[in-house]
Formats: structure tokens, sequence, C-alpha cells
């Protein structure tokens, strides 16, 4: 039975009428005519027509007031990119504004890049350039992807991945620092439930077990606290019970090695009052009701976040000793926690501008600066990633200004945020009225106070001293131009060194020279020069682009391409090909076949046969007339093959200690070992270790499984060619 997909326009105008004008209503309805007409013919992966996705998208839009032109916008977002249409016709039709921030979400579909990473990255610093230009581009980007992460479930596996890892790196965050908590939440649980699976739905199972004990808890707190608020004539008050979702309580387990019985604020309470005056005068009811847990208390109502959010936290021990938080803010600080710059966006002005509340987002100031500091749009990224990720501190200025930095940011962090030519003469600090080193991390609540002087510079060492990757960029930048000259000649030097005076010239007068210079994004061979005198690139990174590349023979035509040169193996006599085992052989070292396992071989001119796992994907691209036959010939053989195995673990002090020693245990050789730690807390170990054959090998597993914080363990196998992947959500 066919599915029938019911696209919701009513729905969207019915919200929309309730808060725009009529001729904004009629601007929207005009441009979903456009857009059904542009999409028409058009499916997504699920089978349901396109429209339904930009519909979507909209009534997001509408849940958050948007104006006219961003709803409108939400409904166009796509017709750029997927459609037969140019921007001067959208602008011909719908104006300047609307086109501005339909090419602002507008993907580079049209342009080249040289890999995936660096599509990404020019992706998201164009995203970033249109932000500077009009800020609702980053709400139309955030709803878009917000669809797409409701219906990810029909993309492939691999794809889901991909999509999840980037919208827990770059897309939650931005939601965050914009202060729009609902969506970040669900971002951040749709991305659990495709990167952790199995934790996901055990944490939902745990949270679902405990919801009518804590329901009966909140149900007690806010009968006594509503009582207690009304005698003291705090009357328009609304309590309810504060859900926690899912990635906030993971990450929270993950962080603190806690259980999920051992949180604090799995059970919460929110209480909303009309004034900032009842805010406090709640505080103390429920301080006076219940015991609070020291150290639970912050006031970010005095304090308020970068993203303008504002309320008071405490955890208290509830009834029957439980343990309670409970958040108190007024209706108008709720309107901000949820929405965020949204809540108090100045349509008036036609969105052109963000109001004085908006501007204390220095964070989005800072990225605009970072556009002409970072030429190159990886960089940039890495740039953006870090300074999203940051936890923070807030310190004053003398003047009581409050400024927020990094966790672990130092005096010249500070300096460089107030700004550049501060940073530059700083010579020393005082934190409370005490002078400090520059090294010094600074606290939360400390007033900062920056000694300059005139003929003060930046030093070298303050590159590995200060937290922020602005303050480290403008250090750089300083360097590279006071010293242009000093580090071209050390660039020189260095290259010098490895190829002669001679060789070296000849190299740098070369047509090739510019263009490798290019390739490293500089201008010229000088440039090129001074960035490796002052350390950006190595001498022998710029040599190997620089050397002549050698020829290389032709390979034969009827090799298999998809397949790497392969492992010599060393016994003979392991392997039968058709029963004989007087055949060159080689084992692929894309599924490293072991004794035990069923194994194919692959005919491969002047290269013998290569010999896969059976079970190997590769197998499927080879031309079938080039399989064999191929067998283990039996037991008996002490040699061993490299193994490559990758573990995933929560991430601690000695984990890979723990790991080696297992595996020695069991008399097995590592031959290599990496290790990547990753921002969930948890690790990745990768392996390669000399396995006798598949007994073997499930042993090295199952060793390693029962290690303590060890999530799984497993065998790599590593596809050559995939099939060209679809868009997401599309």
């Amino acid at each position: 039975m066919a599915t029938e997909f019911i696209v919701d326009k009513s729905g969207l105008i019915t919200t929309i009428k309730g808060y725009l004008s009529p001729e904004e209503v009629a601007a929207v309805e005009r441009a979903y005519d456009v857009a059904e007409k542009m999409h028409d013919g058009q499916f997504r992966k699920s089978g349901e027509p396109y429209i339904m996705h930009p519909v979507e998208v909209a009534k997001i839009l509408a849940g958050l007031e948007a104006d006219g032109a961003t709803v409108a916008a939400g409904l166009l977002h796509d017709v750029l990119e997927d459609c037969h249409i140019e921007a001067e016709a959208l602008k011909t039709q719908f104006g300047p504004e609307v086109t501005r921030l339909v090419e602002g979400v507008t993907k580079l579909g049209k342009i080249s890049f040289s890999s995936k990473e660096e599509r990404q990255a020019e992706n998201f610093r164009r995203m970033f350039l249109a932000m500077g230009k009009d800020i609702r581009v980053i709400l139309l980007k955030l709803c878009d992807r917000l669809h797409n992460m409701r219906t990810l479930s029909h993309m492939k596996q691999e794809k889901q991945h991909e999509i999840a890892r980037e919208t827990l790196d770059i897309f939650a965050p931005l939601a965050h620092r914009l202060g729009l908590g609902k969506i970040k939440a669900e971002l951040e649980d749709w991305s659990l439930r495709y990167l952790h699976p199995e934790e996901y739905y055990k944490l939902a199972q745990l949270v679902a077990q405990k919801r009518d004990e804590r329901e009966a808890i909140i149900a007690r707190i806010v009968e006594e606290l509503k009582g207690e608020l009304e005698r003291l004539g705090i009357e328009n008050c609304k309590l309810s019970g504060r859900p926690k979702h899912f990635y906030s309580i993971w990450q929270k387990m993950i962080g603190q090695n806690k259980e999920f019985t051992d949180l604090y604020d799995i059970t919460a309470v929110r209480v909303l009052v009309d004034s900032v005056k009842e805010c406090y005068e709640t505080l103390g009811v429920v301080h006076s009701l219940w015991k609070p847990i020291p150290g639970r208390f912050k006031d970010y109502i005095a304090m308020p976040k970068s993203n303008l959010y504002q309320s008071l936290h405490t955890a208290v021990i509830g009834p029957e000793g439980h343990p309670v938080e409970i958040q108190i803010r007024t209706h108008e600080m709720h309107k901000v926690a949820e929405y965020g710059i949204a809540a108090h966006w100045n349509y008036k002005e036609g969105g052109r501008a963000i109001s004085d509340a908006d501007r204390k987002l220095t964070w989005l100031r800072q990225m605009l600066d970072w556009q002409n500091d970072l030429k190159d749009a990886q960089e940039y990224l890495t740039t953006v990633k870090e300074d999203l990720f940051a936890d923070e501190v807030f310190v004053f200025s003398p003047r009581g200004d409050v400024i927020d930095l990094p966790r672990g940011a130092t005096p010249i962090d500070f300096a460089y945020r107030i700004h550049t030519d501060v940073g530059h003469r700083c010579v020393g600090a005082k934190i409370n009225g005490r002078i400090v080193t520059l090294d010094t991390h600074l606290g939360n609540g400390d007033i900062v106070e920056i000694i300059t002087s005139k003929q003060a510079h930046p030093s070298r060492d303050w590159i590995k001293i200060v937290a922020t990757t602005s303050a480290k960029n403008r250090i750089r930048q300083w360097f590279k131009k006071e010293h242009r000259d000093d580090n071209i000649a050390l660039g020189r030097e260095a290259l010098e060194r490895e190829v002669g005076r001679n060789g070296l010239e000849q190299m740098l007068k070369s047509d090739k020279a510019l263009e490798v210079a290019q390739k490293f994004n500089v201008q010229s061979v000088d440039d090129l020069l001074a960035a490796i005198g002052y350390g950006e690139f190595g001498a022998t990174q710029v040599l190997n682009r620089l050397r002549p590349e050698p020829e290389k023979a032709a390979p034969p035509t009827d090799a298999p391409k998809e397949l790497p040169r392969d492992k010599t193996v060393k016994d003979k006599n392991a392997i039968l090909i058709d029963g004989s085992n007087s055949m060159l052989l080689n084992l692929a070292k894309c599924c490293t076949p072991l004794p035990g396992e069923a194994v194919k071989g692959t005919v491969t001119r002047g290269r013998g046969i290569t010999v896969h796992s059976a079970a190997c994907p590769n197998l499927a691209q080879v031309d079938p007339g080039r399989l064999v036959n191929a067998e283990w010939a039996g037991a008996g053989s002490s040699h061993t093959y490299p193994v490559e195995i990758e573990i995933e673990l929560i991430d601690r002090v000695g984990l890979l200690k723990d790991v080696s020693a297992k595996i020695a245990d069991i008399k097995t050789n590592i031959r290599a070992a990496k290790i990547r730690t990753l921002r969930d807390k948890s690790a990745l170990i990768n392996l390669v270790v000399d396995i006798a054959d598949v007994a073997h090998l499930n042993k090295v597993l199952a060793t390693v499984g029962k290690i303590s914080d060890v999530i799984r363990a497993y065998r790599v196998t590593k596809l050559r060619h995939t099939p060209a992947k679809a868009k997401a959500g599309k």
C-alpha cells in the first residue's frame, strides 16, 4: 500500500496569520506557490514530495515567529541550488531581502574543490560571511538542518554518521551560541541517536523507567512551592517539570563518570515569575523549604551567558532525599532562553541590524574578524569549531563590563579580546588588584586590568600561553608583518640546508614555484619563504611539492584499479589456488585474510594472485572472470599476519597501557598504535597486531572487550571505492 504524504500548507498559514501582517502572509503564500512549482517532480529519499521539506522548514521558522521575509526564504531556500532559476529572477519576484537570505544558505554545488573537507570548510566560511550581512541566515540554516535530522533515517548509515557528526560539531553549538535552546537540544538528541544508537536507546529506557517516580516528586515540589509563593504575594508564577534532553544526560554521565541515578538534574523544576526581584525572593523560598546542595548554585541573571541566557540555577535535596534542580527566571528570560536571538529580533528594521542585546554576542564579531585574518578555509573552520566548543569563564573589566572567554584563558587573551592594540602593547596584568604573571588562568568573577606600554610588542612564547585561537592568530599576524624580511631569510636558509644554494635558486626561478605557493594559499614565492620562516609550513613539506615528480611506469592496462599493492605471502604453502601452491601470492591489505576463514583469489597481471577474505566488499568490484578458488592449506604454519583492529572506549588515564598489557598477556605482538580522543570524552585506538588465524583474532577481540571502559572492539575492513552519495535529506 502506497504511503500518502500530506503537505501541511494550511498549518503554516494558520501559524503566520497569528503574528504577521496580511501583506507578509500574502508574500509567504506566493513563495509557497513558486516553491511548489519549482520542486514539482522532485522527491526526497523517503519518497515524499520535495516540497514537504521547505514547508516543514518554514513551519519551524514560524514557530520562532520569524518575519515574513525569513519564512518566505525558508520555502525558497533550495530553489537556487536544485531548480532552474537564477538569483536575478528570484530578486524580481521577491526582492533583494529574500534573495539575499536564500543565497546565504545555498550550498556551493557549482564550485569545484579539491576535497570534501575543503568543500565543507568553504561552505561554512560562506555561511558565516552571510551571517555578517544578515544573521537570519543562520536561523534558516539551523531550521533546514533540524528538519534534515528529523528525516535522517532514510539515508545510508555512513551518511547518517557524517551528517550527525557535522551537526554536533557545528550546528548544535551555533544554536547554543544564539540561545536557541529548543533547537540545540533537538539537534543534539538526533545526533546522539545516530552516532551512538545503543547508548541512546538505553538512556531512553532508563528515563522511561523513572518517569512515574520523577513526576510524583515534581508534583509535590510544585504544589508546596506554589503555595508558599502565593502566600508571599507572587501570584503570576508558572511552575512545571523541566525535561532534560538525552544528549545532556549522556554527556554528564560520560564527562563526570557517573551513573544515571547519580545525576542531580534529571529531576528538575522550572519557575517563571514576573520580575528579577521575584526571582531572588523565590530562591529564598526554595532554600527555606529544602536544603541546598553546596556548590550547585549559579546566578546567570547577574552574569548572563554569552548567548544572553539568564536564570537562577540551584540544586536541593527534595522530598524523600531525591536531588532536584530548580531553575528560576522571568517570563521574558524564558522567551529568550527558548528562542534566543529570535526572541528580540527587530523586524521593523527589515532584519538588517541586530538589537543592542544581540550586539553582546561578541563571538559573532570575532568570527567575522577572522575572515580577514585566516585566508585558508580549513583553518577558519577549525578555528570556529574550537571557539564554539569552548567552556566559558566570565570576567570583568575595570569598568564592570562582562567578558566571556574560554576556560584556561589568560590575561593576554583578555587583552586581545578588548582590542588588538591592547594585546600587542600588553606588558603585565592585575587580577583583583594584584599583579600576576601573563600565563595566569582567569577564573569566574575575576576583575582583570591590563598594563600596557607603547614600546611593547608580542612575544613568540605567547602563542604557547594563550587559549583563544583569535589571540594566537593576531600574534602570528604581527610577526608575519613586522619580521617579514627576517622570515624570508629564515625560510630560504631552511630550504638551502636541504638542497643547497644552487639547487634552491633553480627551484625558486621555475614556473612551478609560484604554482606551489598558490597551492599553499599564499600569493608569492616570498610569502611562501616567509611562511616557512615563521613556522607555518615545514621546509620538507614545501620541498616535496617543489621537487619534480619522478616519472611513473604505466600500470598494466588490465590491472584491477580498485585494489592496492598487497603484501606477498611469506609461506608459499599456506594457500592453495585451485589446489596448487606454485603461484605468486599476495595478501590483500583491505581485508587482511587469515587462516581459518574462507578466501578468494583475484588474478593480477605481473603480480600473481591477490588473496581476499571471501566476505571482502571489494570483491564485488572485480570482474568475475578474474576470480579464482582459494583455500588455506591447513594448520601448522608459524607465520602471523598484520591485522588492524579498532577499539572504541571511554577516555581515561592509563587506558592505552591497560589495552597493551592485556594483548601482551595473550602473547600477541603490537606493530603499530594510534589513539584519537574525541569531543564526547570517548576515544578510538587503532592497533596493527600480528595474528596467526581467525581463532587468535577472536581471542584478542574478546580479551580487549572485557577491559573496563571499552565499548567495543572490531576488525577494520577498508572499502576502496564507494558509490556516489546522495545529498543529506534530499
